[in-house]
């Protein structure tokens, strides 16, 4: 028969948790009070009506600040909350093109290209040849090569021109 495994619980640890025997100590105020035993550092935390919670647990000997845990819980939530929705999400947008675009359709796509990057996004522009148009390949490579020239103050180029298939394979990204 094994004890059942004891759980571990998610952030800092705090009270009689912390585990060792000197602690650095800061008070509720914020003043340094240098190191401190375990036991002098948990009564002062109980005297003030608040939790003694272990900050920087790796340091020699740990830091250990006495603040109100559940507040300080809240704020850490609120912070990773607020750092997750400023989190942009770098998506690849596809712009597909042929060799025999004309120029209207070509700015056309342009302007996509363009409203993809303010954006934020990465552009993968897709050239797909057909039938005999595969012989005329450096017709798509001059095309690639011009839309390059177009983003060059806007994107840097990530991957040049390539072929994979029928289709020759280019992607932008914004600077």
């Amino acid at each position: 028969m094994k004890a059942p495994p004891t759980p571990t619980r998610e952030g800092p640890r705090i009270n009689r948790e912390i585990r060792a025997r000197e602690v650095m100590l800061i008070d509720d105020e914020g003043q340094n009070r240098g190191v401190t035993q375990i036991l002098d550092a948990q009564k002062i935390a109980e005297e003030a009506g608040l939790d003694l919670v272990e900050i920087v647990p790796n340091a020699t000997p740990p830091v250990c600040k006495i603040l109100d845990y559940g507040r300080f819980r809240f704020a850490e939530q609120k912070k990773a909350a607020e750092a997750r929705k400023r989190q942009k999400i770098v998506e690849i947008k596809e712009i597909k093109l042929r060799p025999g675009i004309d120029d209207h359709d070509y700015e056309t796509k342009m302007k996509a290209v363009r409203r993809f990057f303010e954006e934020g996004d990465k552009v993968k522009v897709t050239l797909r040849f057909r039938g005999r148009e595969m012989a005329h390949q450096d017709i798509g490579f001059r095309l690639l090569e011009r839309v390059k020239a177009e983003t060059l103050a806007i994107a840097k180029v990530e991957a040049e021109p390539s072929m994979e298939g029928r289709q020759m394979v280019m992607v932008l990204a914004p600077k």
